[in-house]
């Protein structure tokens, strides 16, 4: 008898959303789901989202794709840089599934209910993705610096091989990182609040929802945020710190623009990324608005994702006349 009186006072230490836990007079409940609020909870507003996500997302699914196609089909397109562009097409089209379909389906069926183990898993796959948007964004500011400053060396150095190491090691960090993020939650407990004002399981706003101590998870987030989003940035920065300085030896105006004009997509899905990305981290540590944090992460994780093939369509004539000849196959088999 003491055996099993020792296992069941164990359980709910061991899996503490599933089972009641007596603390003090009043017993207390933990939650085994919780509720997204997403924007507005009036019913009249709901129709109008529910168009405007499902159109953003249809858009940013078929751009993404016809992205990798014309890349895929075309022999001219298989060079490193538009061999980053097809992973990078293809990371922000998880990236983009991992929240909206969701949140398309509880506006569908007028709930806001996600269980434990589905926002568990929104918080890993949106983690994974967005880290390894990063660094495919660090990788391809590599390639346009090898490009640009070694142009020599540039098909020893990016060879295929390497560039394939390159993304292989993305994931290689990326994948621990939001595994690592996800366990840390798995420890909390759950039994006072279950009310997530946000479109989907955002790692910061469940974690404030615990009853636990949340020191380790705090302190994680902050060391990942520095390691795995601050390096990156910086060597972004420091790859086009010296493409300037190399552009500014070339005599020629012409081919200083020849040569910058490579690096204009990229820099331009750079500067939406890491706009929107500030944009979010601001607005959750200077206001309280739920509202305007969804919005900022709105603008970071499902708006970016669909301008992506825009910018490097409309500014890449390859890019351009790949993806029209994808365009025309299609209408033709069709």
């Amino acid at each position: 008898m003491k055996h099993l009186y020792f296992q069941f006072r164990l359980l709910p230490h061991l899996f503490p959303c599933r089972y009641t836990r007596y603390m003090g007079p009043e017993n207390q409940t933990c939650v085994s789901e919780f509720l997204l609020l997403g924007f507005s909870e009036k019913p009249k507003q709901q129709l109008p989202l529910f168009g405007l996500f499902l159109s953003i997302y249809i858009v940013t699914v078929v751009g993404n794709i016809i992205i990798m196609l014309a890349i895929g089909s075309d022999s001219h397109l298989h060079t490193p840089m538009y061999f980053f562009l097809s992973n990078l097409s293809f990371v922000d089209l998880c990236l983009v599934s991992t929240t909206v379909p969701k949140m398309l389906l509880n506006i569908l069926t007028n709930t806001k209910i996600i269980s434990y183990a589905g926002c568990l898993t929104q918080i890993h796959f949106f983690l994974l993705f967005v880290v390894l948007d990063n660094f495919l964004l660090t990788v391809m500011a590599y390639d346009r610096f090898v490009a640009i400053c070694h142009p020599l060396h540039y098909v020893t150095i990016m060879n295929p091989r390497i560039c394939s190491l390159l993304v292989l090691i993305s994931w290689t960090i990326s994948f621990p990182n939001s595994t690592l993020h996800t366990l840390l939650v798995t420890r909390l407990s759950f039994c006072s609040k279950n009310e997530i004002p946000h479109f989907f399981c955002d790692n910061s706003k469940v974690t404030k929802l615990s009853s636990s101590d949340t020191l380790i998870n705090d302190v994680f987030v902050y060391f990942a945020t520095g390691l795995l989003g601050v390096l990156p940035f910086t060597g972004i920065l420091f790859s086009y710190g010296q493409i300037c300085s190399s552009l500014l030896r070339i005599p020629s105006a012409r081919g200083k623009y020849k040569a910058f004009s490579t690096c204009g997509s990229h820099l331009s899905v750079v500067s939406l990324f890491y706009g929107t990305g500030l944009g979010v981290y601001l607005s959750s540590s200077t206001t309280h608005s739920s509202w305007k944090s969804s919005v900022a992460s709105v603008m970071y994780s499902v708006v970016t994702p669909m301008l992506n093939p825009f910018i490097y369509s409309m500014r890449n004539k390859n890019i351009n006349n790949a993806m029209r000849r994808v365009i025309s196959k299609m209408h033709t088999s069709h």
